[in-house]
């Protein structure tokens, strides 16, 4: 068998490996050569399962980004993925050659993913994704631990792989289908995987697994895919395992500015409150109140305190829409802080928490920072015995839909930076205008992001002026349709 130097593969580049391979990579290495030609006409006539998969990495990695593919073999995953720059590594030199043939648009190195640091591979990544290719690493811990230099703090690493349930099957059909015996491989479960990852450093962010059925089955296959596959204990069953991470975070992000945004309707009485129990927690804050056709003069008191605090600075706009989610989309468009907080009028939250808040983004602790109202008690007063029930039942869904822990998704107070949410915005195309709440946008759109979530534990207080403006049967209606919609976006793709 020639050694990986030793083969042409121009235009692709080469690199001289300088570790030398172990005997079982060896195996995998010598297997791969024999296969590469053999690799299109089987991806080709596994089409469906390939489509599968790829779609799923398609809805996690969004088009444009700087992507590094590890394990690319031919070359066909990094280019479904549609990197605005894309680089792809593999051991086999026959694989690369084919690849950088096949996808002249994308770069192609020949190297060990297990020392990348022999590889000229340049900048940091949005993106590194690798795909089962953890199965035939000799150390995957160090592997892991060796990402760090191309990674960024907004870097997310995918990993993606068989499930151990289908070893025995997919060793039976390899034997069957092609006639060969799999080199001895890693079969790792997705909690294996998430744990080496946290051995390495990174923050796991969400799991997933797809794909029930991996062959067609008259449309059928689809079918279970999309609407069963996917279902809680299900899903366990799935060919496929999914984990998202990020690299944590080595220190805080320091000193930012902050914008608090506060959609009032009718809170006349709360305006001057809201101003006064604010805390200071960084050297810069703005207070946007985005008034949204209120009848009891809260504009004018809007109006009023602006003038009374000058030592604040305090802004205030006119709701041109419905909805707080409009509300909120207006006052994070006029914003001029680093991070982003909402605010609501009813001063349920208490304005005293926010440093809380902030606290949690800029030690890097989440991305998105949501806070929760149901893990210290709360004012018998504070939210009727059908809603709680029904935020705790929602929270549960939205816990299964987004693939993160999440105890109270219509607490009004969300906290990100503008950085992050300005990416959102850019993206919401793919959910639409659907949410006149304004806190599925975020969430939804932080998910599709994978942003990491933190929650922050508040102590929820029965209002003091006014009434609520939720109805518990209106609006919950409305929240059946966010997990339905929920369901077809993140879940049923």
């Amino acid at each position: 068998m020639p050694p990986a130097n030793s083969v042409n593969v121009a235009p692709a580049e080469m690199k001289t490996a300088r570790r030398p391979f172990t005997a079982r990579k060896q195996l995998l290495l010598a297997q791969a050569e024999r296969l590469a030609a053999e690799r299109d006409y089987w991806a080709a006539r596994h089409s469906y399962y390939y489509k599968e998969d790829w779609r799923y990495l398609r809805f996690l990695v969004p088009q444009g980004k700087r992507v590094l593919d590890l394990g690319c073999g031919n070359g066909g995953l990094l280019s479904a993925l549609q990197p605005a720059e894309g680089i792809g590594v593999d051991f086999s030199p026959a694989k690369i050659a084919r690849a950088q043939a096949a996808h002249p648009h994308l770069r192609f190195l020949c190297a060990d993913i297990e020392a990348l640091d022999e590889a000229p591979l340049g900048d940091p990544f949005d993106v590194i994704v690798i795909s089962d290719t953890i199965g035939s690493l000799d150390d995957c811990l160090e592997t892991f631990r060796g990402l760090h230099p191309y990674c960024k703090p907004d870097t997310r690493l995918i990993v993606s792989y068989y499930s151990r349930l289908w070893e025995p099957l997919m060793a039976l059909y390899a034997r069957l289908a092609a006639s060969q015996r799999l080199v001895h491989r890693n079969w790792l479960s997705s909690q294996d995987i998430a744990n080496l990852l946290q051995l390495a450093d990174f923050d796991v962010i969400k799991r997933e697994w797809r794909i029930l059925s991996p062959f067609a089955l008259f449309g059928l296959g689809r079918l279970i895919n999309r609407f069963i596959a996917t279902l809680p204990l299900i899903r366990k069953l799935c060919l496929r395992n999914y984990v998202v991470a990020r690299p944590r975070p080595p220190a805080a992000l320091g000193d930012l500015s902050t914008s608090i945004v506060v959609p009032c309707r009718n809170e006349h009485g709360n305006i001057e409150a809201a101003v006064k129990r604010v805390p200071h927690f960084c050297s810069k804050t703005e207070i946007i109140f985005v008034e949204g056709g209120s009848s009891d003069g809260t504009w004018e008191e809007v109006q009023r305190v602006i003038a009374a605090y000058p030592q604040y600075d305090i802004k205030a706009l006119k709701q041109s829409g419905k909805g707080k989610g409009d509300a909120v989309r207006a006052g994070f468009s006029a914003a001029k802080g680093d991070v982003l907080m909402i605010l609501d009028a009813d001063l349920t939250m208490p304005p005293e928490d926010l440093p809380k808040f902030y606290t949690a983004l800029v030690a890097g602790k989440g991305e998105f920072v949501n806070g929760s109202r149901l893990v210290y008690p709360m004012d018998k007063q504070a939210m009727r015995f059908l809603n709680l029930l029904a935020n705790y039942i929602f929270a549960l869904l939205f816990t299964y839909l987004l693939n993160q822990r999440h105890t109270d998704t219509l607490c009004g107070t969300k906290v990100l930076t503008r950085r992050h949410y300005e990416e959102l915005a850019r993206n919401r195309a793919y959910f639409g205008d659907f949410d006149p709440f304004g806190d599925f946008d975020l969430l939804f759109g932080a998910s599709k992001l994978n942003l990491k979530t933190a929650e922050v534990p508040i102590r929820y207080a029965a209002r003091e002026y006014g009434e609520t403006n939720i109805s518990r049967f209106r609006h919950g209606w409305l929240l059946l349709r966010m997990v339905c919609f929920a369901f077809m976006k993140m879940k049923a793709l």
